[in-house]
Order: C-alpha cells, then sequence, then structure tokens
C-alpha cells in the first residue's frame, strides 16, 4: 500500500495533488439534470480537470444517483491525466440522507433504545445502502454531549451524557466500518466522527456560537466520547465543529486538532472539514484575512480535506511555490486520502449497479429493522391508572388529532423512504374489525410547509401559523374528542421548527420549548371534551408539555421514529409491545429552567427558583414499561480498592408486574467528597435485560480506574482517593446504593 502511494505521490503535479484535499459538490442538480450536464465529461472538465478528492451527494433518485456517480468516476478514471478515481461521501445518522432510502429513528430517538447491538445493526444497513449507491464516506455519527435543548441540532445527536454518548457512537462505527479494527470492506463505508469538539453547548442555544465550557469540563464532558469511539472502535475520519474553544475557532486550533487529537489520543485517520468549515474563518469567524489565510490556518492546523467544495484550499499550490508550506506536508495529507482510495478498491473497481443498490433498500429486512428500531426507542413518559395499553375492544371510538397525525415527521439530515406509516394510518390498521377511528388534523403547524422531511429541513423564512388561521380546526377536532371514547392527541414540532441553523434565512434554534403555534389551544380544547387522552409526542427536543402533562393521562415520546412510525406506534399503544425506551435528555420546566441535565455539580441549583424548584419534569435515563420492576440487595464484590483496583457492584432486578419486558439497568457513580468538583451523579454502565413475571436477574457492573478517574487540580486524569456511591436503578432519579472506598 504504502509503495502505491509513494509511487502514485512521485508522479503527481502539485496542483494534482491539492486538487485531491478538496471536494467537489453539486447541492441542486435540477437544471444540470433537465440539460444533461451533470452527466457529461464537460460539466466535469470546468469542475475539476486536475481530479478530486471526495465528492458531495445530490439528493436524487436512486438511478439517477448511480449514474452520476458512475459517470464522475468513469471521467477520472479515462480523462485525467492519473485516472485517480474519487471518493464520494453521504449523510446518515439516521439512514442514508437520499430519496428511496430506509429512514431509522433520529440520533436522539434512536439512542433512547440504549441499545449498541440494534446501533449496529441499523448503521450496518446504513452503510450497505450507501456502499451499493456508490458511496464510500459517512459524515456520520455525531457524538456531541448536548445540554441546551433550545439548538436546532440537539436532534442529530444521542443526548446529554457522555458515557452513553461514547458507547453507542462506538456501535454505530463499528456498524459503518464493518470492523472494530478501522478496515472497511467493499460493502461498508469510512466513517465519521463528529462535531469535534463543545459542539454541542453553543452560546445561547444558537448554532455555530462559542462553546461556553471551560478546560476541565471540555476534557471531561466533551471529549470523553470521543476519545471512547476512537480507542475501541478507530473510525476513518474525524470533523471539526464549526464554534470556537476559548477565542480559537476548533477548525483553525492546534491544541485541538494536533496536541489532543493526534499526539493525545493517537488518532492516525483523516482530519476532514465541516461543510464551509475552512470559509468560516475568514468569513465567519474573521481570523482569516484572507481565502490564502484561511487555508494556511486550517492546514497548519491539522485539517486534511476541504469539504464541500475548494474555497480556500487552491491556494495551498501558490503557498507550496512561495515555500510558505513544505510539499511534503503536502505530500503527507495527499498521501492519507491516496492510501484510502486504495484500501477501498476504487482503483480496481470504482463503479456501482443500481440494480444491488435498489435491492439494498427494498430488502424486507430493512423494513423489520426500522420497525423494531422504532418499537425499542419509544418513551413511555406517563402512563396514570394504567391506562395503556389499550384493549382492543374497550374503546368503540378512537380518535386521532394532532397535526402530526397524519404525516411522517422524519427528521433532520433525512432522506425519503419508499413507503412510510403516519400515526393514523398505523392504528387505522391495527384496529380494523375491532373500533372505528375518527381523525382531525386539529391545526396545521406551519403554513407554507414543504411536503418532504429533506425540504422541510432546508426551507427558509418559515411562517408558523396562528390561532386565526386555525379556529375552525381547533372547533373540528373538539367535535371529534366530544364524539370519541378515548382521543390520541399526536403533537410535536416539525422539521422546519428544530433543525441545523445555516443562514439568516435557515435557522432552528428556539428561545421558547412550549408547544409550537396553536397546539396549547388545541390541547385546551380536547381536555375540554373529558375524554381519556393519550399524547404522542413527535418532535426533535425536549417540550414543555403545561396543561398536557397534568392532565393527559398517558405520554409517549416518539421523537422522529422513522418509515414505521405509525406501525410501531399502534404496536405500543395496544400491548403487542411493552415500551422499554429511556430518555437521554432531561426535559425542564421551561426555557428558564435550562440546564436541567441530571450530572449538575453537588453546588448547581441548591436553590429554587422563585415560585418553582429546579427539578427536570422528566429526568435523564427515565422511561415506563408496561409492567413493574423492582431493584433490590446491591453488593459490591469488593467495598475497597486501590486506585488501580477493580471491583464489581451488582443489583437484582425483579419483574414483579404481568408480563414479559424489556429493562434498562443504569448504573451511576458519585464521589463523596472531591478536591475538583464532580457531578452529582455520573452514568458509568447500563445493560438492557429482558425478564418473564416473576424472573429475578442479578445484573453486574464492572468498576475499575477508568470509571473511577477523573481531570484532577493539575489537570491530569487520575483516580482519587476516597469514598464513592455507586447507584443501580431505572433512572438518574432513583436506585439501589452501595459504597465503594479507593485506597490512597
Amino acid at each position: 500500500m504504502a509503495k502505491r502511494v509513494k509511487d502514485l505521490l512521485g508522479r503527481m503535479s502539485v496542483r494534482e495533488k491539492v486538487a485531491q484535499l478538496t471536494g467537489f459538490w453539486v447541492s441542486a442538480p435540477a437544471k444540470l439534470i433537465e440539460t444533461g450536464e451533470f452527466f457529461s465529461a464537460e460539466f466535469y472538465r470546468t469542475k475539476f480537470p486536475d481530479g478530486v478528492g471526495n465528492v458531495g451527494p445530490s439528493n436524487i433518485a436512486l438511478e439517477l444517483d448511480v449514474r452520476y456517480r458512475n459517470a464522475v468516476q468513469k471521467f477520472l478514471r479515462e480523462e485525467t491525466r492519473l485516472g485517480i478515481p474519487a471518493i464520494f461521501h453521504d449523510e446518515g445518522c439516521h439512514g442514508l440522507m437520499k430519496p428511496e432510502a430506509t429512514s431509522f429513528p433520529n440520533p436522539l430517538g434512536l439512542a433512547s433504545s440504549w441499545n449498541p447491538e440494534l446501533f449496529g445493526e441499523v448503521f450496518d444497513h446504513v452503510a450497505r445502502e450507501m456502499r451499493a449507491r456508490g458511496a464510500h464516506h459517512a459524515l456520520t455519527p455525531v457524538v456531541d454531549v448536548a445540554r441546551d435543548p433550545r439548538w436546532g441540532r440537539i436532534d442529530e445527536t444521542f443526548g446529554e451524557d457522555p458515557h452513553l454518548n461514547g458507547r453507542l457512537g462506538a456501535a454505530a462505527v463499528v456498524g459503518l466500518q464493518g470492523s472494530r479494527d478501522g478496515t472497511v470492506d467493499s460493502d461498508h463505508v469510512m466513517a465519521t466522527l463528529k462535531h469535534y469538539i463543545g459542539h454541542g453547548t453553543p452560546e445561547g442555544g444558537l448554532n455555530c456560537s462559542p462553546s461556553i465550557c471551560g478546560t476541565r469540563e471540555l476534557r471531561g464532558v466533551h471529549l470523553a466520547p470521543f476519545a471512547h469511539v476512537l480507542r475501541v472502535s478507530q473510525p476513518a475520519s474525524v470533523m471539526p465543529s464549526y464554534n470556537e474553544v476559548d477565542g480559537v475557532p476548533v477548525h483553525a486550533s492546534k491544541w485541538l486538532l494536533q496536541d489532543i487529537l493526534r499526539d493525545e489520543l493517537e488518532f492516525g485517520g483523516l482530519i476532514v472539514s465541516d461543510y464551509f468549515g475552512v470559509m468560516r474563518l475568514h468569513e465567519g469567524h474573521r481570523v482569516a484575512a484572507s481565502k490564502t489565510e484561511a487555508a494556511v490556518l486550517a492546514f497548519d492546523a491539522g485539517v486534511q480535506l476541504e469539504l464541500p467544495e475548494p474555497y480556500a484550499y487552491r491556494e495551498l499550490e501558490q503557498c507550496v511555490d512561495s515555500g510558505r508550506i513544505e510539499l511534503k506536508r503536502i505530500d503527507a495529507a495527499v498521501g492519507a486520502i491516496l492510501e484510502w482510495k486504495f484500501r477501498l478498491g476504487l482503483f480496481e473497481n470504482p463503479f456501482v449497479e443500481s440494480k444491488k443498490a435498489a435491492a439494498a433498500v427494498r430488502a424486507k429486512s430493512a423494513r423489520g429493522l426500522a420497525l423494531r428500531a422504532a418499537e425499542e426507542s419509544m418513551v413511555l413518559l406517563k402512563n396514570e391508572g394504567d391506562l395503556l395499553p389499550l384493549a382492543l375492544d374497550r374503546y368503540k371510538k378512537i380518535a386521532v388529532i394532532g397535526p402530526n397525525s397524519n404525516v411522517v415527521r422524519l427528521g433532520g439530515y433525512s432522506g425519503g423512504p419508499l413507503k412510510s406509516v403516519s400515526l393514523v394510518e398505523g392504528i387505522r390498521a391495527r384496529v380494523t374489525g375491532h373500533a372505528e377511528v375518527l381523525h382531525a388534523n386539529g391545526c396545521i403547524l406551519v403554513k407554507n410547509e414543504p411536503p418532504t422531511a429533506y425540504e422541510r429541513s432546508k426551507a427558509e423564512e418559515v411562517e408558523l401559523a396562528g390561532e386565526g388561521d386555525n379556529i375552525k380546526l381547533i372547533e373540528e377536532a373538539r367535535r371529534t374528542a366530544a364524539e370519541a371514547d378515548i382521543v390520541i392527541l399526536v403533537l410535536g414540532e416539525t422539521e422546519s421548527l428544530c433543525r441545523e441553523a445555516y443562514s439568516d434565512k435557515v435557522v432552528g434554534d428556539a428561545t421558547t420549548l412550549d408547544l409550537p403555534g396553536s397546539q396549547p389551544a388545541l390541547v385546551k380544547a380536547v381536555l375540554a371534551a373529558g375524554k381519556p387522552v393519550v399524547a404522542y409526542l413527535m418532535n426533535g427536543r425536549p417540550l414543555v408539555l403545561g396543561e398536557l402533562a397534568e392532565k393527559a393521562g398517558a405520554i409517549i415520546e416518539g421523537w422522529y421514529m422513522g418509515q414505521e412510525t405509525g406501525t410501531a406506534a399502534a404496536r405500543i399503544i395496544f400491548g403487542d409491545v411493552s415500551p422499554s425506551g429511556k430518555l437521554t435528555v432531561s426535559f425542564p420546566k421551561s426555557v428558564g429552567h435550562i440546564p436541567a441535565h441530571y450530572s449538575k455539580k453537588p453546588y448547581a441549583g441548591v436553590f429554587p427558583y422563585v415560585f418553582s424548584d429546579n427539578a427536570a419534569v422528566f429526568p435523564f435515563g427515565h422511561g415506563l414499561s408496561y409492567t413493574r420492576f423492582s431493584y433490590g440487595n446491591a453488593r459490591i464484590k469488593k467495598s475497597e480498592i486501590a486506585r488501580d483496583g477493580s471491583t464489581v457492584s451488582s443489583v437484582e432486578v425483579t419483574n414483579i408486574g404481568s408480563r414479559e419486558a424489556d429493562e434498562i439497568v443504569q448504573m451511576y457513580l458519585s464521589a463523596d467528597f472531591s478536591l475538583v468538583t464532580r457531578p452529582r451523579k455520573e452514568l458509568k454502565g447500563f445493560r438492557k435485560i429482558r425478564l418473564k413475571p416473576g424472573e429475578t436477574r442479578t445484573v453486574e457492573f464492572q468498576l475499575d480506574s477508568e470509571a473511577l478517574e477523573s481531570w484532577n487540580v493539575d489537570m491530569e486524569l487520575s483516580v482519587e482517593p476516597g469514598t464513592y456511591r455507586i447507584t443501580m436503578g431505572p433512572s438518574s432519579a432513583t436506585g439501589e446504593s452501595v459504597a465503594l472506598k479507593v485506597r490512597a
């Protein structure tokens, strides 16, 4: 491999080398497709005559996608001097972001399964769809620790905890790459760990704003999941984040990209820019006075590939000519990219077949996996008086009401599935022959809403519908609720209200967590009918539910569950499946109660607000079941260990209910005292188990120096002697505890 790379580098001009450090992207190809230019060598010759390193995705149908990618590879192979193929990348944080692709629960939803094995299966399938369609490089997973629900990108993350995010992120990488050792076979793709680092705590909850954490929090919270994933699953690439850390944008930070990522964490893969991340050094952060300065800053910091297109990196050629950048450093970056092209087998065969690509998405196993993922990811927040599950023959008229009842919200970075099932469709299919289903939209959320999730996530100047637009719809909903025996009220957000903000017209960060638009008025009207209400939420961020949280009999947090939303929801509501999901992000009482994450410091929030406590409404790890579990007999094998020692804690979990179900057992660590303050609780382990009625199982957790260590006064990672409390239970709010002493 090294010999082939060296030989090819020796035959390349500086311009050809620099071309390998850049990308190419057509974001809106419709007109080019219409004219035929999109598939023509003449067009490519004007865009990348000297070759290209990486090519970005266009949102086009499968047949066109395969045709385009084959045409690009044919041009590069036959009409560029050295015939170097391109790496194609795709987005895929919960399914390939393309039309005709399987859609799984959004990351925040899928994370609620707390199931690394499921993550591996899902991302294995995502990789297979990508590779069959001609992509080799996935810009996922996102392991940012997100603790501000105002931030519109929270739905791309796995939640608020570094331990959980690291374990789920590692499983996603293994699924995408098909290995734990960094190798990628012909059915899998390169994974990209992002967004490194501090992206999940932007100032004011506003995307791309400065990270507001200090060095110790940066290392102890935000670096932790990256460190774990890099160590155990070896992703091919890492993507820096848009934000700055302590005044230095990450794309320009030698400390973060070289000293920590390369030297401390020993990452040897590719560092690829976020889209227009290099440009933002010049036009956004204003730390570079020109394109050339932006290119030098990013390249010197360690960014090897500029995506999605060459705003600045073409300037590297003149930097080599002037002696500002040594050619051997260019060679090292280009060599890393060429090595991956050889490892992926692209020089031997860069082409793909549409028949294989279609087979991957049309496989029966794809729909089955999407359904199982949705079932495992729904969270039962409340179930007063065991209202759920509904018996099929108990309610003869079931009203399904709400702005999200007859649409499948897929979330940000979504593709377009071949078929999707809405809530009302799923309910109707499940109760056929048993009950009549009434339906009312209740209100609309956005007046100018596009038809697809992809378009909604990119729509400009979104216009929220007001109560004046919804008076008739709310009245219709009230009458429908009055006629029914029970109401399933489907509320939440749209992809245009919670999404990545990237311009002054495409925004997604929020100043409120209240149900948007006319939904509070709809809730009031439906509750006034006096019928039992099951609330189903379809949303991208934690919401403040107000009166609904108090008066609804049952509440299911459905996030964005993907193409099988309606089928999965019906199976949960009618008891075919017992809910087992647990929250990975805490629900605050209001936007004024942020931050609400469970792992606050000992003296944080010790006093209540005026007229309000500061506890979360639904805490991290919370999630109910249709059975009940009891916890007891907490034990620890060695109650005293050395600083480099280990022990095992355990707890007995019993299913004291009447049906078989899954439970997610969680283990938290607390330090009684520490020289540097630590969170009151830190998740350090979890197990998903299945118990039959009356069955008891002992669940064990390994505790070693990795679980106990923290960043000390001297900013060294070490285990502090003292006493610790190990708590094992169903959520961050409760559990059975044992004591552990660590000797000096």
